[in-house]
């Protein structure tokens, strides 16, 4: 099978639901704190009504909730943060794509939508309002574990790009809940059990690691110049904390490769994403 062939294979799979979508979850039902009342969001509509293509502006950030089957499931879980440069949402390659990924090999998925601190004429800024909504999507999944059938020690976070950003923030910036708050998903760790970071991009200095980060696995191309740099500085930063980490840069693939085949050998690093979860036991 042509590469080009198997990802309209995968494209249509994904279109006819083979990724188990279940729900949009809402994590502020009553709306964020500091969103926009009553503001519109833009997206392009997705081949499944329920599944838009591409965001550039949100308010209301939610989780879009992909389970396995059961006989294939696993226990791990992970939150995905699509990229798009913080302008945008490429929600289906790098959200609902790697979501179908996830769940054939017995991975919970829960693709967030985030708010995008770049749109036109937003308040948000990512440290805040984007950092927020991948905390609260977080602590949703852990608060929700038993009923989504996971393991609340064996959640992870995985981000590409300006996700790959909230990915490095929510892996440093994490609390233990709040036990005393009357809401039980505030009450949640917001840490992540291991994180998964792919051509993150984000300022020099933006990153600051704790001794207790959780194990991460980071993957780049040497050709996405900017990229590759900010990926190799937070596998060092780790390094020197003493984290476990695993580091893969491919010669060439470019900038956004996400998991669709190419010629090039980027296009496996999924597997050695598989090799390195089997590895750490999780």
């Amino acid at each position: 099978m042509t590469a080009k062939l198997t990802s309209l294979v995968l494209l249509a799979a994904l279109a006819a639901g083979a990724a188990e979508f279940r729900e949009e979850i809402k994590l502020w039902p009553n709306g964020a704190p500091g969103a926009v009342a009553g503001a519109k969001e833009v997206f392009e509509p997705g081949a499944d009504p329920r599944l838009p293509k591409r965001f550039t502006v949100t308010h209301d950030p939610s989780i879009y909730v992909f389970l396995p089957p059961a006989d294939r499931a696993n226990g791990m879980a992970m939150v995905i943060a699509p990229g798009g440069g913080h302008t945008q949402l490429v929600i289906d390659k790098e959200g609902y794509e790697i979501a179908d990924w996830c769940n054939q090999h017995g991975i919970a998925a829960f693709v967030l939508k985030y708010r995008l601190a770049k749109a036109s004429g937003v308040p948000y800024t990512v440290e805040k309002d984007t950092l927020a909504d991948a905390t609260r999507a977080m602590r949703t999944v852990r608060a929700r574990a038993a009923e989504w059938h996971v393991d609340p020690a064996r959640i992870g976070f995985i981000g590409f790009s300006a996700g790959g950003y909230v990915a490095a923030l929510i892996e440093t910036r994490f609390d233990k809940g709040n036990a005393s708050s009357p809401d039980p998903i505030e009450r949640a760790s917001s840490r992540p059990d291991f994180a998964v970071v792919v051509y993150p991009g984000y300022a020099p200095g933006s990153i600051t690691v704790p001794k207790d980060a959780p194990p991460t696995f980071l993957a780049c191309a040497d050709d996405d110049r900017s990229h590759v740099v900010t990926t190799v500085n937070l596998y060092l930063d780790l390094e020197k904390q003493g984290v476990p980490a695993e580091m893969h840069i491919y010669g060439s693939g470019g900038h956004g490769f996400g998991i669709r085949p190419s010629a090039h050998p980027v296009s496996t690093w999924q597997d050695r994403l598989w090799e390195w979860m089997k590895d750490r036991k999780l």
